[in-house]
């Protein structure tokens, strides 16, 4: 069975492009434009992994993490940041994730960076 990938993003082409290199590689995806939408989907769908965007309009990318943490069923599902942020470790500590990786990026990095999240490299 493909493993799930959920792509927390509000820009919708960024989104799109991360499905798309995701799916590209068999996994699963799912998306959501906002921080609200992404706990709903990652408590409804309980995905394998999540990207998620700091900057976001309604809610920090950083409060997300916070609240989704909080979630006994959720804490232990590895998260990967991708962000424009330019200072990202000042708003989540890099060592309570995944990884951080910054955008632009290079698709091939971030699917390894998945795969070695996901326990696949």
């Amino acid at each position: 069975m493909a493993k799930k990938i959920l792509v927390i993003e509000d820009e919708p082409h960024v989104a799109e492009y991360l499905e798309d290199i995701f799916r590209d590689q068999g996994y699963e995806t799912l998306s959501a434009g906002s921080s609200e939408k992404g706990l709903e989907l990652a408590q409804s769908q309980r995905p394998d992994l999540i990207t998620l965007d700091l900057q976001m309009p309604q809610e920090h990318g950083t409060r997300f993490y916070q609240r989704f943490r909080k979630d006994p069923a959720l804490k232990d599902t590895p998260i990967v940041v991708i962000t424009g942020q330019h200072s990202p470790h000042r708003a989540i500590n890099p060592d309570k994730v995944a990884a951080i990786v910054p955008k632009p990026f290079e698709p091939q990095q971030l699917v390894a960076i998945v795969q070695k999240a996901l326990g696949q490299a």
